[in-house]
């Protein structure tokens, strides 16, 4: 069942909110897409293929890359390791708190799953020594006081260059199911309500459709149901928030519509796992 797709947690990996690599051909094992089966992530997954050829499995539908092309895989989308025994290129884990809610836009607003971006040669160069220059600065000295404030603004260039790169990107898109389309309808009204709108019921009178059948909706495209959801979307704005503004975690919760901040901050630790004032001070240090 969709339900029991493992989620692969970025925090396991890397306290940065960001991983980055380059695989070559031939890198042994660099997928382990055997081993490792279908599985979704909480962030967000960037390919910067340079030469060769690879392939991804996203939702059943096999999306073939080729040199000088961008990609990227939503935290909702199942997929497989990407096949790359043939390919070269780079590989960037995102934590989505970090992606500017005007990229995110982007990146999400498609009704149809995202398909490659075409780079031409000069595109391609400049993402190179942008990513080039990124991963010297992340095997950097971590003690330097600029050392996350560097490697964040160097991400944020990746990631708005990204985004005009598949702005206004027109092309063949596959066609989508109604549940597709509707889970992307709410998606991008939970991005704009979010603030001000906890309701599950809410959205669904918002999209003109009862709450057992978004709920179903929902349920089948992403495998869990509008509450996850909305609670992922409060603590997504939490951490934009805590790492953008210099609002203090009272003002925060008031701005998202809390107005027990002992409540949100219980509420912030239950889902992350941790304080919001550890999360402030672990991406800024």
């Amino acid at each position: 069942m969709m339900k029991d797709i493992p989620v692969h947690l970025l925090q396991d990996r890397t306290s940065l909110g960001l991983q980055l690599q380059y695989f070559k051909k031939g890198d042994p094992s660099a997928d382990k897409a055997e081993t490792l089966g279908a599985h979704r992530d909480d962030h967000y997954i960037f390919f910067v293929l340079e030469n060769g050829s690879g392939s991804l499995m996203i939702d059943f539908h096999e999306i073939v890359l080729s040199g000088n092309m961008l990609y990227y895989i939503l935290p909702t989308q199942v997929h497989h390791r990407i096949r790359n025994e043939a390919a070269e290129g780079w590989f960037i884990a995102v934590d989505t708190a970090l992606i500017p809610p005007e990229c995110r836009k982007v990146f999400e607003s498609r009704l149809q799953l995202q398909q490659p971006c075409m780079l031409t040669a000069d595109e391609l160069q400049q993402y190179h020594h942008l990513l080039a220059l990124l991963h010297k600065k992340c095997d950097g000295d971590d003690t330097d006081p600029f050392y996350i404030p560097v490697i964040h603004a160097l991400l944020q260039s990746f990631l708005a260059i990204a985004a005009g790169s598949y702005h206004g990107l027109s092309g063949a898109s596959l066609k989508v199911s109604r549940p597709a389309e509707l889970t992307s309808r709410f998606k991008n009204l939970l991005v704009a309500e979010v603030r001000t709108v906890k309701s599950p019921a809410a959205y669904a009178a918002k999209l003109n459709v009862s709450e057992s059948y978004l709920n179903e909706a929902l349920k089948k495209t992403t495998g869990f149901p509008v509450s996850y959801w909305i609670q992922q979307e409060v603590m997504m704005e939490a951490k934009r928030l805590l790492y953008y503004s210099q609002l203090n975690v009272k003002e925060i919760a008031h701005t998202l519509g809390y107005a027990d901040h002992s409540y949100f901050s219980r509420f912030f630790r239950k889902v992350t796992g941790g304080s919001a004032i550890a999360f402030r001070e672990q991406y800024r240090k």
